[in-house]
This record gives structure tokens, C-alpha cells and sequence, in this order.
């Protein structure tokens, strides 16, 4: 399907493919990835072995999330081919049924029978299973589920997120470590926050909020089950 402008105008929705994909893997990459490096920082181990936890974090967490995601939107991907198939099918074989189908969609939007029914003509001469997959069910291609490209989105950005706890390790304060990871965590959030906000044309203040409070309620609740099991944290 294609889209003309007659002036620039750049729209944010096509980047809906991999912006959820890639906002939802750096946000866990670096909430699960500090969250167990805080609690298991809060046992006072080697700085070798946070090392080797945080990269065994970062490996497991970012195939997860690939695997995750691919197979996930492969069965979106599923569905949306078994319903143009069966919308191939029943405009072979029910043509007349599905042309009145999609004038009642267009005179539910405001269109008189006659333009509605002219319309519908008109588009069904152009491309039938493009007019019903857009109007009918709500497939376009920017909707369009791309296994590939939330797979690679949400693996990379896990890794993005899971690298800035890992780096702390090596460069924060033993002494501190507990709550300078939680600090820079929480500045890695905001950061994440304003990011995914530029990139998807949202207000920034509410969607930074909603990342760094889910992140700071992530890590007091390893917080508290390191209370609960005897380490102070």
C-alpha cells in the first residue's frame, strides 16, 4: 500500500515496527539486569563475579528477548495471513456479498449509499483484497507484523540497556556500589525515557515517568526479597 503527499510530512507510525520492540528490550535489558546486579552486589561478592553475572544477564536476556519477539510477532504474522486468506477466498467465490460488505463500511463512515457504493466499486476494481485487508479487518503496511525486524530491535536494545549496568561495575565505587548502580540506573531510565518519547513524537515528561517508576518499583522489589532472605541492603 502506498501512501502520497502533495508536501513533506513525515509521519511517526512507521517506525511503530521496531520502536515497541526496541523501547520494551533496552527497558528490560537494563531493569532486570541491575535489579539482579543489585541484589546480588547486596552479598558483597568479587567485582568478577557481578562481572560474570552481568554478562550472563546480558546473554541469556538478549537472546530471550529475540527468540521472544520473533516468535511472538511470527504469530501475529500467522493470523494476519489466515485472515487475508480467508478474504481471498470469499471474494472469489462470494464477490457480490463482499462488495456490499464494504459500502456498509464506507456509509458507517459518513458517506451517502450512492458514493458509498461507488467507492466501494471503484476500490474493488483497483485492488479488492487491499480495500477489505485495510477496511474490513485493519491490515495496512504499516501495521503489518515483521518478525525479523522486532527480533533484531529487541535483542540489540537489551543489550543496549544491559551494557550501562555492566559498565558501572567496572567503574563505580565498591563501597557504593549497591546504590550507585540503583542511581545510575535510574538516569539510564530517564535517558530512555526521553529517547523513546523523541522517537515516537510522545510527550516526554510522561513517558519518562512511566520508565523510571516501573524501574525504581523493579529494583526496591529486589531490594525487599534481599531483606527477606537476610542480606542488607
Amino acid at each position: 500500500m502506498h501512501h502520497y503527499s502533495i508536501h513533506d510530512e513525515a509521519h511517526l507510525s512507521n517506525r511503530n515496527h521496531w520502536l515497541r520492540a526496541a523501547v520494551l528490550g533496552a527497558n528490560d535489558g537494563l531493569i532486570s539486569t541491575a535489579s539482579l546486579l543489585v541484589g546480588v552486589a547486596a552479598a558483597s561478592p568479587s567485582s568478577q563475579t557481578l562481572l560474570l553475572t552481568g554478562m550472563a544477564a546480558l546473554t541469556a536476556g538478549a537472546l530471550s528477548m529475540a527468540a521472544g519477539e520473533y516468535i511472538s510477532v511470527s504469530s501475529q504474522a500467522d493470523t494476519e495471513k489466515a485472515d487475508l486468506d480467508k478474504e481471498r477466498h470469499e471474494l472469489t467465490h462470494n464477490a457480490e456479498r463482499e462488495l456490499i460488505e464494504l459500502t456498509k463500511i464506507y456509509e458507517a463512515r459518513g458517506l451517502e449509499h450512492d458514493l458509498a457504493h461507488q467507492v466501494a466499486v471503484s476500490l474493488t476494481e483497483h485492488n479488492a483484497l487491499e480495500a477489505h485487508a485495510r477496511d474490513e479487518i485493519g491490515l495496512t503496511d504499516l501495521s503489518e507484523a515483521k518478525p525479523i525486524h522486532a527480533s533484531v530491535a529487541s535483542g540489540l536494545s537489551f543489550i543496549a540497556g544491559a551494557i550501562l549496568p555492566i559498565i558501572g561495575i567496572l567503574l563505580l565505587p565498591a563501597e557504593t556500589l549497591v546504590w550507585s548502580l540503583a542511581s545510575l540506573t535510574i538516569v539510564g531510565l530517564m535517558l530512555l525515557g526521553i529517547i523513546s518519547a523523541r522517537l515516537g513524537g510522545a510527550p516526554v515528561v510522561p513517558a519518562t515517568t512511566r520508565v523510571v517508576v516501573w524501574g525504581v518499583l523493579a529494583m526496591v522489589a529486589t531490594s525487599l526479597i534481599g531483606r527477606l532472605f537476610g542480606v542488607a541492603i
